[in-house]
This record gives C-alpha cells, sequence and structure tokens, in this order.
C-alpha cells in the first residue's frame, strides 16, 4: 500500500454511511489489500464522526463461513463485536424495504443482498454506499463507494 492515502475516499464528517457486508469482512480480517482502508473507515464509526447503517442480511453473510467451518467460537466472536459495535445500525429486512430492493435488484440487475443493502442504506438516509461488487456503479439513488477505486 506504498502511496495509497488511508484518507481517500473517506466521508466527510457526519456523513451517514452505508456499509456492504464485504467492508466488514475487509475489516475483520484485516485483509491484506483492503483492510488498513477499512479500519480507518471503522474507527471513524467508533469515534462517531459517522454514523453507519447496515441491513441485519450483514451478520448473516457474515457467519455463513464459521459455521460452516465450524467454528462455533468465531461466529460467536463476530457476533458479540457486530452486535456491540458503536454508531452501527443494524436494520432488520421489513416488508417495505423488501419492497424497495426488489426495485433496486430489477432495475440494476442486482443480487438479492446487494439489493437489500442498498435499500436499506437509501430506506435510512445514507449519503454513502461503501462496497466492493461492481454492479453499484449502476445505482444512482445513492453514492456508492467501492473500495477496489480507492486502493
Amino acid at each position: 500500500m506504498v502511496g495509497v492515502s488511508l484518507s481517500q475516499g473517506l466521508p466527510a464528517q457526519h456523513q451517514r454511511i452505508g456499509l456492504d457486508t464485504n467492508v466488514f469482512i475487509y475489516f475483520l480480517e484485516d485483509h491484506p489489500r483492503y483492510g488498513a482502508w477499512c479500519a480507518s473507515l471503522f474507527d471513524l464509526v467508533e469515534r462517531g464522526q459517522n454514523a453507519a447503517v447496515t441491513s441485519t442480511v450483514t451478520l448473516l453473510e457474515l457467519l455463513v463461513q464459521p459455521y460452516r467451518d465450524h467454528k462455533e467460537e468465531l461466529a460467536q466472536k463476530i457476533y458479540a463485536l457486530t452486535s456491540t459495535y458503536p454508531k452501527i445500525e443494524w436494520v432488520p429486512l421489513t416488508m417495505n424495504l423488501a419492497d424497495r430492493a426488489a426495485e433496486l435488484r430489477a432495475r440494476y440487475r442486482l443480487s438479492t443482498p446487494d439489493a437489500i443493502q442498498l435499500a436499506t442504506a437509501i430506506g435510512h438516509k445514507a449519503v454513502r454506499f461503501y462496497g466492493n461488487d461492481r454492479g453499484l456503479r449502476r445505482v444512482k439513488e445513492v453514492e456508492c463507494i467501492l473500495v477496489e477505486d480507492l486502493i
């Protein structure tokens, strides 16, 4: 990461942001390319400079691999960390969000999880949405920032 600024692409202070599952994964696993930048983003959230929103679908996606690998202790650690991390609002899937997600999925040909994440961010007034799926580039309703474009 020589020459890459960890502040590149970070939100302005007090901007509400949406977070996709892959941003959590990069942070939790200290991804070799994206981990440090995602840690900078989560640091802003933890310090209260930015409020964040994500769907409870994030937790579902984070727990799949530990359960698949029969690593119950790791699953418990992930659950504990994510459920207590400050300044992150965890939003359950409601009928209204499902409807909005279906619209977004149809319009932009997104995966169901991505559509749910975006509907959550948009519905909860996020100014930016951070993820790493190229399909997000087509979305117009919220500014989508791809981590790969920043590093």
